[in-house]
């Protein structure tokens, strides 16, 4: 018998998200008989101790006992349990600086931790996460933006709504004007946003003539590295090669800069990989986009007007193109921001659904199979109070070395 218990979100901002809900925990007990779960008690998580308690969980206030403890975001250093196994999102495989101090913590309380976002399959594909929840809620934020800013309708905060199908049926009594929308990303990120667009009955344009063509509807088109990225040589590129020599591509967006009225932000961006516009690209004459849904979220980067992060609370911020600072978000002279960056905490119910299913699909077998797919052993980052070998390159983060 292995027993798993589903912790308490502790960080603030507050986290509604959950691993399992109670149905999907009544799915996994009944698939893996030997799996048994206590839940944490908490009064901010989305399903309630009773609704845990009347699925037939125990709720209690200790957890001590129980063997793998699973959360979503950082456990706070305080609340961490030495010598056992943690599942969380830990923010620190790119070396982080402000999660240094609870990965030394947790070497030094002997925790085997294991991070949701290296959760992945052989080909190194991540299997879990929460992407298609942060595109459906960055694309809808994105729309919510145009109404506000333009005056033409109000939908309601995502946070605010019961559930998925509440916030779609927003987007049915809305129209929107004849924008031109480009998507970029191939990801979870991207589905997730292009959802939202194909239930707003929007057109898909190929980039041929997208990027020559006007509409008398609103229209999107989704784009992929090698539509925004050139090699610098002039050679036909790949995307294999794209991903892994980035260096030897320059952006090629600015024609979709010039012609787009909005941007929705899906892409994952590499280390060395071409921005997308800089500050002085968003100065040209040309230079279109008047929306931007950062879904993506890489601040000071690859996007040049995603000068900051902003929250649930407000998510919408202003870019002055000439000063290339913040601006009034109503400014009209200004292009409209969405940066939030824990966007599925907005649907915090189908987006802890969702979780869970991929993590009984992929993760709990593999405590059962003596881990015959290496799901475990390559999620492991620390074990025995070391770094594992995959994570050896975290050493001198771990030792304040840079």
């Amino acid at each position: 018998m292995i027993k798993f218990a589903l912790i308490k979100e502790r960080k603030t901002p507050p986290d509604r998200r959950v691993v399992f809900s109670p149905q999907m925990l009544k799915e996994v007990v009944s698939q893996f008989p030997e799996a048994s779960f206590k839940v944490e008690s908490s009064d901010i998580r989305i399903f309630t101790d009773q609704e845990y308690l009347d699925a037939g969980f125990e709720v209690s206030e200790d957890v001590s006992d129980c063997n793998i403890l699973l959360g979503v975001k950082e456990v706070p250093i305080p609340n961490l349990i030495p010598d056992k196994k943690y599942f969380f999102f830990s923010h620190t495989i790119k070396k982080q600086p402000y999660n240094r101090d609870l990965l030394q913590e947790i070497l030094k309380k002997n925790i085997e931790l294991y991070d949701h976002e290296v959760i992945t399959n052989k080909n190194n594909g991540r299997l879990i996460g929460f992407g298609r929840y942060a595109g459906l809620v960055g694309a809808y934020n994105g729309i919510r933006a145009i109404g506000i800013k333009e005056d033409k309708f109000q939908l309601p905060k995502a946070e605010g709504l019961p559930d998925l199908a509440a916030m779609l049926s927003e987007l049915d009594n809305i129209e929107l004007p004849n924008y031109k929308f480009v998507l970029t990303g191939s990801g979870k990120v991207a589905r997730g946003a292009r959802e939202i667009l194909e239930h707003l009955n929007m057109k898909q344009v190929d980039p041929e003539t997208y990027l020559v063509t006007e509409f008398d509807k609103p229209v999107f088109c989704h784009i992929d590295v090698l539509d925004y990225a050139k090699r610098k040589d002039g050679a036909e590129g790949s995307r294999k090669e794209f991903y892994q020599v980035p260096e030897n591509y320059d952006s090629d967006f600015m024609k979709y800069a010039k012609t787009s009225d909005v941007f929705i932000a899906g892409h994952f961006y590499g280390e060395g990989s071409p921005v997308f516009y800089s500050e002085e690209d968003i100065r040209h004459k040309e230079f279109r986009i008047k929306y931007v849904a950062d879904v993506s979220c890489d601040i000071a980067g690859p996007v040049a007007s995603t000068i900051r992060p902003s929250t649930i609370a407000e998510p919408f911020y202003g870019y002055d193109p000439e000063t290339g600072s913040e601006a009034d978000f109503m400014d009209e002279s200004g292009i409209a921001i969405m940066a939030v960056d824990n966007l599925p905490c907005e649907l915090p119910k189908d987006a802890s659904e969702g979780f869970g299913e991929m993590f009984l699909k992929h993760v709990i077998p593999a405590f059962f199979d003596d881990d015959k797919d290496g799901i475990l052993g390559r999620a492991r980052m620390t074990s025995e109070g070391k770094l594992t070998p995959l994570y050896s390159y975290l050493q001198d983060y771990v030792d304040n070395a840079e």
